[in-house]
This record gives structure tokens, C-alpha cells and sequence, in this order.
């Protein structure tokens, strides 16, 4: 089930841009078409059409965790990168609630916490809170309430528009300690690679 989401991206303006990110197709065509298409449609009225700006779908995330503003789903505090953990590995997991992807992945996650124990995730995902609201409770119930997990609320799609747009969800990413990318990856995985990753 795909969702659809809105972002701004800078050059000379600010272009609207609307794609559609589902659990296992990828989007960069989609991206890419809508942008010219969103571009065409909203310029001003008797002003020279320029050529449409594609869509800034980048093959690498950020090298480096990069400033950014989300919001704890739990009581809607504002949280940045100042908020992340200070020890261990810090590994973000961009989800749709509705993607069964995502949710094996955060079943599999949650049947295995003994091993992530040490480890910093962050849910993040930019669907509607009430759909995220229910997500680990339904599908890892384990991770609940866990002082090391924290499901966040992306409401100014800050993750597309500064980490990366990924080709699936869920969509992985680990940092150091040093807010520097260890690994990253988009889709399934088996459990014990995600671990592995995780750890590493």
C-alpha cells in the first residue's frame, strides 16, 4: 500500500513535490515524473516556462547525520539531532505503517530485542500519527516502552528531504556514535544481517 507525501526541494525556488513511496516498488521514475508535472502546473500565469528541475532522488544518503526536526509520536516534543543518543550505534528505520514489509521487519526486531539492547533505533515515518500510533504495539510489541526505541513523527518529510530518498520501505540506516553512515540499505533483509548491521 503506498502513501503519498508532499516535499520542498531549493534551487532558484521552491518546487512542490509529490511522489508515491511504496513497500517494494521503486519511486525514482515516479519522482521524477511528478516533479516535472507538479513544476509545470504551478508556475505563474504568462511568466517563461523554464525547464522542470528533476527530482534530487540521490543514489547515497547523507555521509553524515544531517540537522533535522521531527516529533516524538508518544507526546509531540519537538526532537533534533541533539536529542540522539550519545552512546552506540544510532540506526533509523523510515516505515509505513501500513507496509507489510515494514511490519515483519519491525516483528522480526522485536522477537529479537536481547540483541539490540545497546542499540539506538529510531522509527520514523511521515504518515498520519493516529496510523503510526498502534504500528510496535500491533507488530513489535516487545519494543515497546523500551528506553532505547522511539517512534518518530516526520511531519515535514525533513528525512526525504535531508537523508534520503530510499527505493522501498522500510528503509535502513546506521550511524555511528559519530553521526557517521556505517551502512544502509532499502527493503527486506534477513534478521540476522539487520543485526549484524546494526551492531557493527
Amino acid at each position: 500500500m503506498s502513501i503519498r507525501h508532499k516535499y520542498t526541494i531549493g534551487t532558484l525556488g521552491l518546487v512542490a513535490l509529490c511522489f508515491t513511496l511504496s513497500c517494494n516498488n521503486s519511486t525514482e521514475q515516479q519522482a521524477n515524473s511528478t516533479a516535472e508535472t507538479t513544476a509545470t502546473e504551478t508556475a505563474a500565469p504568462q511568466e517563461t516556462q523554464q525547464a522542470a528541475p528533476s527530482a534530487p532522488v540521490s543514489a547515497e544518503p547523507a555521509k553524515a547525520i544531517p540537522d533535522f526536526t521531527f516529533y516524538i509520536l508518544k507526546n509531540g516534543i519537538r526532537f533534533n539531532k541533539e536529542d540522539l543518543a550519545k552512546n552506540g550505534n544510532i540506526t533509523f528505520i523510515l516505515f509505513d505503517p501500513s507496509c507489510s514489509h515494514c511490519q515483519h521487519e519491525a516483528r522480526d526486531l522485536g522477537q529479537h530485542y536481547d540483541q539490540l539492547k545497546n542499540s539506538n533505533l529510531y522509527f520514523v515515518s511521515m504518515n498520519d500519527p493516529a496510523l503510526m500510533s498502534s504500528f510496535l504495539e500491533t507488530f513489535a510489541k516487545p519494543l515497546v516502552d523500551k528506553p532505547n526505541i522511539t517512534v518518530l513523527y516526520d511531519r515535514d518529510a525533513d528525512f526525504i528531504n535531508k537523508f534520503h530518498i530510499p527505493s522501498q520501505y522500510p528503509a535502513t540506516y546506521v550511524y555511528g556514535a559519530d553521526g557517521q553512515l556505517k551502512e544502509h540499505w532499502s527493503g527486506d533483509r534477513a534478521i540476522d544481517e539487520i543485526i549484524t548491521a546494526i551492531k557493527q
